[in-house]
Parts: structure tokens; C-alpha cells; sequence
């Protein structure tokens, strides 16, 4: 090996070795970030960290956490869905209209959601497969389609708890070990969503599609059924979200899941998961989640004005946005730099 050869290789793995510690380091970041706001609020006001908030703060995360899983795998692939609100709305009323009229178990209350949401998405992945759509037009059509359509079923009435079996009422508000049972639904959706973007070759092949689409292609990555997969996948957990509003809330009208979508997409965001595609994890999303809505909760603690909450959000947006680019413009300059040593 030449020394120029030499200093390639170590050029290439400093650069990667840096790449993968700015990744990291993200991730440790948003840890940080959660643990000084928990550490203020609770120094200024202690009963932030008692047992009742920390299980309400928990619940308030629950569903975020788990469309956030959903939004992960979508956004990986340059995609966006704008209609998982609506997704958790149609299948929050659907869920709580068989319950209410069966008093099915829990476990085929969740699978009923599944199934809901999963052809939402299947109608999202084909309208931008097969139509040729751009994703932001389709899920933002599909967003007002559903909606009307709970509109429509609804039809101004509403479900109350009084109207659902009282063990689907007990998941809702249950808990193990403090831990409430929506909670841990969404962290081993995280966990499995995880372990299929790391060790499943579908799962690698939603990276190299927001990387590279047309390399993905000439490499033969199959591109059409990764996306029907992605859409059909965020749909599922959006129609799941919806069984744990409904059991979370009881009451279920057609204004379900209304913005949850904007939500959804800054907990992403400010996760690390690229709105470029191609980079990101289903944790970082899931820390994303649950920093928003610990400022969610924290910020009315400090006597902190909604309209700074706001900003707030919308600053860490930008700022992982920004820090995207950067960090693409470096590794673009990186692969730069080899090809040319290459040379």
C-alpha cells in the first residue's frame, strides 16, 4: 500500500468515525436535553416527578411515540403522511363502534385497528406508487378524504366510555410497574421497528431508497413494494394509535387524532430522522417524541407563555434540519475527497 493509498484509508475513517460520533452524539444530545428540562421543572416545582405526572406524562406520549415509529419508516424513504391524524381518527371510531356494539376482546380490538390502518396506508402507497402522486399531495388529499369520511360515519354523534367494555377502559388507564400499558405497547412497536431498519434487508433498503433512489434501483432494490411496505407499515400503526386514543380517552367523536399529524412530524424532525431521506432511527424519533412532550408539559409548569412553547418547537426543528444539511454537505465533501485520492 502507497502512502497516498495510506492516507485515504485514514482520511475515509476518520470521516466515518466522526459521521457516526455526530449521529450519536444527537441521540445523547436529545437524552441531555431531557434530563436538564426534567431536572428545572422538578427544582422548581417537585411534583412534576411524582408518580401520577410521571404515568400522565407517559400517557401523553404514548400515541406520538408510536406514530412517530410509523413517520420514521416513511420519512426514510423522502416521504411524508400527512393523513396519519386522520388514520388514528377513522380507526378510533370504527374500533369504539365494534366494541361498543360486540364487546370484542382487547387483543381483536387491536388487531381491527391494525387492519384499519393498514389499508389507509395501502391506498397512500398506491395513489403515490402507482399514480405518479408526490407524497406530500397524496397524504395531504388523503388527510381530508378520511376525515370527511369520519365526518360522514360519525355523523355528529360521538362513542363514551359508559359505551365501551369496561376491560378495554382498564388497558387504557392501566399500568405494570408504573408503567402504563399504552406506553409499553409503543416502546416494543419502537423496539421491533428498530430491529427491522437495523437487521432486515427491507429495512436496509428504505435507507438506500431516501439516499439514492435511482441507485437503489439500479441495484436492484425492489422500489415499489419497499414503499407500498413504508406506507402500508405507517398506516398500521396510525390505525393502532387510534385503539390506544380510544382507550386512553373513552370518548371518541370525529374530531379524533384533528393536527396530530404536525406533532408527528416535528417529533421525527427533532429526532434525527433526515426530511432528505436516508438517515435517522426509529429511537431517535421516539426521544424526539417524548422531549415534546415533556416541553409539552413542563413549559405550563414554569408559567412559560404558549406562544413560547411554540417557538421553542419550532426552533429545535430548524435546528435538526439544519444540522441535516450539514452534516450531508460533509459527507458529500467526504466521498468527494476519496474519489479524487481514488484518482
Amino acid at each position: 500500500m502507497t502512502a497516498v493509498e495510506a492516507r485515504s484509508d485514514s482520511a475515509t475513517a476518520t470521516g466515518s468515525a466522526v459521521l457516526d460520533l455526530v449521529l450519536r452524539f444527537r441521540a445523547l444530545g436529545l437524552v441531555l436535553a431531557l434530563a436538564v428540562l426534567v431536572g428545572v421543572t422538578a427544582s422548581l416545582n417537585p411534583r412534576f416527578l411524582s408518580g401520577q405526572s410521571v404515568r400522565d406524562l407517559l400517557f401523553a406520549a404514548a400515541v406520538t411515540l408510536l406514530l412517530a415509529c410509523g413517520m420514521t419508516v416513511v420519512v426514510l424513504t423522502r416521504g411524508i403522511d400527512l393523513s396519519v391524524g386522520s388514520v388514528l381518527g377513522l380507526s378510533a371510531y370504527v374500533t369504539g363502534s365494534a366494541l361498543s356494539a360486540t364487546g370484542m376482546a382487547v387483543p381483536l380490538a387491536l388487531l381491527l385497528g391494525l387492519a384499519v390502518g393498514a389499508v389507509c396506508g395501502a391506498l397512500n402507497g398506491a395513489i403515490i406508487h402507482f399514480g405518479r402522486v408526490p407524497p406530500l399531495v397524496a397524504t395531504l388529499g388523503t388527510l381530508y378524504v378520511l376525515r370527511g369520511v369520519v365526518y360522514f360515519a360519525a355523523g355528529g354523534s360521538r362513542i363514551n366510555a359508559s359505551d365501551l367494555p369496561r376491560a378495554f377502559l382498564d388497558f387504557g388507564s392501566g399500568h405494570v410497574l408504573g408503567v402504563p400499558y399504552l406506553f409499553a405497547v409503543s416502546v416494543l412497536v419502537l423496539a421491533a421497528v428498530g430491529v427491522f431498519l437495523g437487521r432486515y434487508r427491507a429495512g436496509r433498503d428504505l435507507y438506500a431508497l431516501g439516499s439514492n433512489p435511482e441507485a437503489a434501483r439500479l441495484a436492484g432494490v425492489p422500489a415499489g413494494r419497499r414503499l407500498m411496505t413504508a406506507y402500508v407499515l405507517s398506516g398500521a400503526l396510525a390505525g393502532l394509535g387510534g385503539v390506544l386514543y380510544a382507550a386512553r380517552f373513552g370518548t371518541v367523536d370525529a374530531s379524533a387524532g384533528y393536527g396530530i399529524e404536525l406533532d408527528v412530524v416535528a417529533a421525527v424532525v427533532v429526532g434525527g430522522v433526515a426530511i432528505f431521506g436516508g438517515s435517522g432511527t426509529a429511537l431517535g424519533a421516539g426521544l424526539g417524541a417524548l422531549l415534546l412532550t415533556v416541553i409539552d408539559n413542563a413549559l405550563p409548569v414554569l408559567r412559560i407563555d404558549q406562544f413560547w412553547q411554540q417557538a421553542i418547537v419550532g426552533a429545535l426543528i430548524l435546528a435538526a434540519i439544519a444540522l441535516d444539511r450539514l452534516v450531508s454537505v460533509r459527507a458529500a465533501r467526504a466521498l468527494r475527497r476519496k474519489g479524487s485520492h481514488v484518482d
